[in-house]
């Protein structure tokens, strides 16, 4: 059974996840060696359980139950032993999460199981050979603390019993979990940035402006916000991540990056998080 959780990495996914299981009462470990990340991420974490208290979603006391089921530490080390379940939430590149990996493989204590929140990297390919039977993809969408899907992707290796676990504790911290194969992007992934690479490919080629690319999307299909808004609040990085994933995935040219994503990667323009992308911030 598992009841206490470590989170490696504290950016947007890893304080969303730390929040969620801290909230439902789990003693969570979120570890990232950056100082700077970890204490924005303190701040983000108060701030969004703050967002909830005035919206009448949690109360005062759960509020200063779920801050104190948090540590924070910048060091990898034995203290995660003490933990069932740990989740990889870092940045979208396979050679990075193989060496947190290794990382944690020094405190193997024989039991716990290792999820990643890629969204996009297939999971037999990461999955540690030592322990391939305790891997599982556990893919949180953003905002965690308010969307309720996990794609729970099962490795070739990954154990009906690891599964079960994972599958009934999404659950219990209110999720809605949704099972799906191990393919490049899994199901969310593999539809929705394509879509926003499309939208990009269509204000490279001049066909309309970004305003009424997103208009279209939002008056037209019902969106909540139109695709370039949304790449922008995503990360044009982690999109252009996505795309290269299932671009050597599959072999096909339909998800061929488009070539202003890639400079605008290239130029720093990242969307929300470095203040501009398609839009100033």
């Amino acid at each position: 059974m598992i009841s206490r959780v470590t989170v490696i990495g504290s950016g947007t996914m890893g304080n969303g996840i730390a929040h969620v299981f801290a909230l439902n009462n789990y003693p969570t470990l979120l570890i990232d060696n950056n100082l700077d990340s970890l204490n924005k991420a303190k701040n983000v974490i108060n701030s969004n359980l703050e967002r909830q208290l005035k919206k009448g979603i949690i109360t005062q006391g759960q509020k200063e139950k779920a801050l104190g089921n948090i540590i924070f530490s910048n060091t990898i080390d034995e203290n995660i032993a003490n933990s069932e379940l740990i989740i990889e939430a870092i940045f979208e590149n396979k050679f990075s999460k193989v060496k947190v990996y290794e990382d944690l493989l020094k405190f193997d204590n024989g039991s716990f199981i290792l999820a990643t929140n890629t969204s996009s990297i297939s999971i037999t390919e990461l999955a540690p050979k030592v322990i391939a039977d305790r891997f599982i993809g556990m893919h949180f969408m953003n905002p965690v603390p308010v969307m309720e899907l996990v794609e729970i992707v099962k490795g070739y290796s990954t154990s009906e019993k690891t599964y079960n676990e994972i599958f009934e504790l999404s659950q219990k911290i209110g999720k809605k979990p949704v099972v799906v194969n191990d393919y490049p992007g899994f199901i969310s992934n593999r539809i929705l940035m394509p879509m926003i690479n499309e939208a990009i490919f269509a204000l490279y080629e001049g066909v309309a402006s970004k305003e009424s690319i997103d208009q279209v999307m939002k008056l037209g299909m019902n969106h909540p916000m139109g695709p370039l808004t949304l790449a922008d609040f995503i990360g044009l990085d982690v999109c252009l991540n996505i795309m290269e994933v299932l671009y050597n995935g599959f072999g096909d040219t339909k998800y061929r990056p488009c070539p202003l994503l890639k400079n605008m990667v290239n130029a720093g323009k990242l969307g929300r998080k470095s203040g501009e992308g398609f839009y100033k911030y």
